[in-house]
């Protein structure tokens, strides 16, 4: 969707700044988050990365700029628990469970958090899907604006470019947030002249690669 958060960046939000010897978390508070979610997105469905991105992506402008890295995890952590009906919203407010209520099952023991540290899932699928591109074939991307999760930036809308390379099938995120099913796809790194995304003070040197679904462009 259109928003503040914008994939690839807007202008006019100042310099990003580097913190030297920056550590994995400035807050213990932090890495109990990270931790958290990485369980919770065990189950896929309302917890899938493209649902849990957008989940971000919808935080009203003000919020989403005030808050940090892991604080806008903690909302969308928050938010989801509660859709999910894992807890009640008075539960959340209270800190404290319901009298009654059953307890949850356990998703990840102990025993099993040293296996899960470096494994991610892949959002690759062997499946067949109808290729609409091939390298060397000039392509537009399309000038969408969705209400909805997209990884096509606007900075590319409507430019064109040239297929280097087909990555293969994937997942297709902008159905996948909004558990619409996967629709499978092919995934191209699409190559722009700095001069197409910039104009004229552009480098003619200078070139972007951009990873783009098949959904995402058309024939140039």
């Amino acid at each position: 969707m259109n928003g503040v958060h914008d994939l690839g960046g807007m202008h006019g939000m100042g310099p990003i700044r580097h913190e030297a010897d920056e550590p994995t978390f400035h807050e213990r508070w932090e890495g109990r988050v990270y931790a958290l979610t990485r369980v919770l997105r065990t189950r896929g469905g309302l917890w899938n990365l493209d649902a849990f991105r957008h989940g971000q992506e919808v935080l009203p402008p003000a919020e989403y700029f005030r808050m940090s890295y892991y604080e806008r995890w903690w909302a969308w952590l928050l938010k989801t628990v509660v859709a999910a009906g894992d807890v009640t919203q008075a539960e959340v407010e209270s800190g404290r469970p319901a009298v009654g209520s059953p307890r949850k099952s356990v998703l990840v023991t102990a025993d099993a958090v040293p296996s899960m540290v470096d494994l991610r899932a892949s959002a690759r699928r062997d499946v067949a899907a109808a290729r609409r591109f091939k390298p060397g074939h000039r392509v537009r991307a399309r000038n969408l604006n969705p209400t909805g999760h997209t990884r096509l930036p606007r900075y590319v809308r409507a430019k064109r470019g040239v297929v280097v390379l087909d990555r293969g099938v994937f997942l297709f995120p902008d159905t996948n947030a909004h558990l619409l099913g996967e629709k499978p796809q092919h995934l191209y790194s699409v190559r722009f002249a700095a001069r197409e995304l910039w104009g004229e003070q552009a480098s003619p040197h200078d070139f972007v690669h951009v990873d783009l679904w098949d959904d995402y462009l058309e024939p140039a």
